[in-house]
């Protein structure tokens, strides 16, 4: 069967702090569960670049190349005697209205169009990424930078809890819709410095604001690679 959707990933800013899981226990969809890594609960601001889009194999006339910022948090879901692994995306900014519409009408993501940009430098052994959007009349932004070779993930490692959940979830009225996301393993930058400036509660809600006001756990930058979304399955 063909994809739903095909796209390269790059760049994926990714930006991770641990949560009180009562603070995401009520956005889990039904049949679910929240995904500890260690006894510990994240999530994600992720930052990252969608392109050559394209739906059922087509390309979209200037819908291609886009910004996406994300702020996700880890479940699982048992199916049969495994454990499949996925996220649960509070809140996706983008920078094209009708790409919102179309996220919301067929996966029922919680998508935001918003005025976005990014700058994204990799030369002489040093990336800076930076993705920045606009509320209002005020930019906001999550940056990070590194240096050197983008090194493998290790097996059971943070970094592999952080990138490797292939499965999204989102709350649907009397159960939740299941997706699958292929991609390649991705290689990693671990960041030396980063940033995220935001008005947190206006974004994500007042929920968040110490959460992501903290200290973060971990900050990576992943390579990206191309992917495959596959048609979206509701779970009763």
């Amino acid at each position: 069967m063909q994809p739903f959707l095909t796209a390269n990933w790059r760049y994926l800013t990714m930006l991770n702090f641990v949560v009180d899981p009562a603070i995401v226990a009520p956005l889990v969809p039904h049949g679910t569960e929240i995904d500890y890594e260690n006894g510990e609960t994240f999530v994600s601001v992720v930052g990252f670049l969608f392109l050559d889009t394209r739906l059922l194999g087509l390309p979209i006339p200037l819908h291609r190349d886009f910004e996406e910022v994300n702020l996700r948090f880890y479940v699982r879901k048992k199916s049969a005697d495994t454990w499949r692994r996925g996220v649960v995306f509070v809140r996706e900014l983008v920078p094209r209205r009708a790409i919102a519409l179309v996220a919301r009408a067929f996966y029922g993501e919680h998508y935001l169009a918003l005025p976005m940009k990014h700058d994204i430098e990799h030369k002489n052994g040093c990336i800076k990424t930076e993705y920045s959007w606009r509320r209002g009349q005020k930019w906001e932004s999550l940056a990070m930078t590194a240096s050197g070779e983008p090194q493998s993930i290790p097996a059971g490692s943070h970094e592999e809890f952080i990138t490797e959940h292939y499965w999204g979830y989102t709350c649907m009225r009397g159960g939740c819709s299941e997706y699958r996301v292929d991609h390649a393993r991705w290689k990693i930058w671990n960041a030396e410095t980063h940033e995220l400036r935001a008005d947190v509660a206006a974004l994500y809600g007042d929920q968040f604001v110490e959460t992501l006001n903290a200290a973060s756990r971990s900050a990576l930058i992943a390579e990206g690679s191309p992917i495959t979304v596959e048609r979206r399955e509701l779970i009763l």
